[in-house]
């Protein structure tokens, strides 16, 4: 079992690896920072969530960018700029092996969905951003459900 005080560590180490400023966060960086080997820290965040701390830099990145694709008019190269990646061709792979079409493709797909309603569609929000009170909706359904 995990001390407490260690969970608290990674969990500030995942909020580390998500920033997506201007010079992110390399793995060994945030491993320094919370005072563990590279190993030691890529073990334990595994085990906690399940995933190695590049596939969540990876995950976020690229995350972000279905937003962008959706609900802004960045290019596809500025946007895969904005997410932290200069390689326009490895970022559209990715993005294809991840979510199975080409950024082009899936901006075309969902981009009349936001620019209908002028609101993000609830499938864009990130499901830890509803849990934290993001979605209005979302946070009425579960005060109408503790109330019944």
């Amino acid at each position: 079992m995990l001390h407490k005080d260690l969970l608290h560590m990674l969990c500030l180490a995942r909020d580390k690896l998500r920033l997506m400023q201007d010079s992110p966060l390399s793995v060994q960086q945030v491993a320094d920072e919370v005072g563990m080997s590279l190993y030691h820290f890529i073990r334990l965040y595994k085990a906690v969530f399940g995933e190695t701390p590049n596939q969540y830099q990876i995950r976020m990145r690229l995350e972000k960018a279905k937003l962008l694709l959706v609900a802004s008019d960045l290019s596809i190269t500025d946007v895969c700029m904005e997410v932290g990646y200069s390689s326009l061709g490895t970022f559209s792979d990715l993005f294809s092996r991840r979510f199975g079409m080409a950024p082009s493709t899936y901006r075309e797909m969902f981009r009349p969905a936001v620019r209908v309603s002028d609101e993000v569609p609830r499938q864009f929000i990130p499901d830890c951003f509803s849990l934290m009170g993001g979605a209005p909706n979302l946070q009425s359904n579960i005060r109408e459900a503790s109330l019944i």
